[in-house]
Parts: C-alpha cells; sequence; structure tokens
C-alpha cells in the first residue's frame, strides 16, 4: 500500500492557500515550498481549478488562489480533482493465467472496493477547515519562509 504524495502536498499547500488570504500564490512560490518545478504545481492545481477548488489568475499579481471557503472543500473532492485515490492497493499478476491467483486478486479486488468507499466517506466528512484546526490556533499567525 502507498499513499500519495500529490495528494498530501495539494492538500499542504490548500492549507497555506486557506491562511494567506491577501494575495494569490505563485506556481514558483508554490514549487518552491515543496521542493519541485512550477510546471508540476500548474499541471496539479489545472485538475484543482477545473474542479472549482482553486482559481488562478495571470499577470502581474496573478496567482493560485482558493475558489472558495475551506469550509466547503472536502479532501475527497481534491482527490477526485487530482484524479488519484489517496492510497493505491492493487492486485499484483505475477503468475498471468494461474487460478489460485486468480481467485485471490477476485477476493482481494472485493475488500479493496468496500475499503474505497469507506476512505471515500471519511475523506469527504473532512474539510480544509477542519485541517487547519487541528494545526492549532496559531495556524493564520503561521507564514511560510520566503524562498
Amino acid at each position: 500500500m502507498k499513499r500519495s504524495d500529490r495528494l498530501s502536498i495539494a492538500l499542504h499547500i490548500l492549507l497555506h492557500m486557506g491562511q494567506r488570504t491577501d494575495a494569490p500564490m505563485t506556481s514558483e512560490e508554490i514549487a518552491g515550498w515543496v521542493g519541485t518545478n512550477p510546471v508540476v504545481i500548474r499541471r496539479t492545481f489545472a485538475g484543482l481549478r477545473e474542479a472549482g477548488i482553486v482559481t488562478s489568475t495571470k499577470g502581474h499579481g496573478g496567482g493560485w488562489s482558493l475558489a472558495r471557503p475551506m469550509e466547503e472543500i472536502s479532501l475527497h473532492q481534491v482527490q477526485q480533482a487530482l484524479g488519484e485515490r489517496l492510497v493505491t492497493l492493487g492486485a499484483r499478476e505475477e503468475s498471468p493465467g494461474c487460478l489460485v491467483e486468480i481467485a485471490v486478486n477476485r477476493a482481494l479486488d472485493d475488500v479493496m472496493e468496500e475499503a474505497n468507499r469507506i476512505l471515500d466517506q471519511r475523506l469527504a466528512g473532512i474539510t480544509l477547515a477542519a485541517l487547519a484546526r487541528d494545526v492549532g490556533p496559531r495556524f493564520h499567525e503561521w507564514q511560510p519562509p520566503p524562498h
């Protein structure tokens, strides 16, 4: 089982965006915080923009901002917008055609479907605002380091 780094990074950035409402955040600024290329940020955030989670403005003073309040953005919505699961569980096919492997994979597929349904329900009930509350009362005072 592998956790999605892309989802974790997106959630991290979205929380900072919710904190900083005075100005949009540029792709370059965000990329510096998470140690990646601005192009990766733009690609990742394109799906979030299409889902109505973030907005973007071009030109001087432009950048990325939350499109709606943190209370209205669930972790499930972010996961869907990115087009990937929080965790990936996959059946292995090491011996194609093996009846035992087919039976094992069929059983595991059913369990994984159920696990994903439960996970989706839980993620739908958690908002960015709830995550911000977990950070604590000083969340709105903290400023990320400049890059």
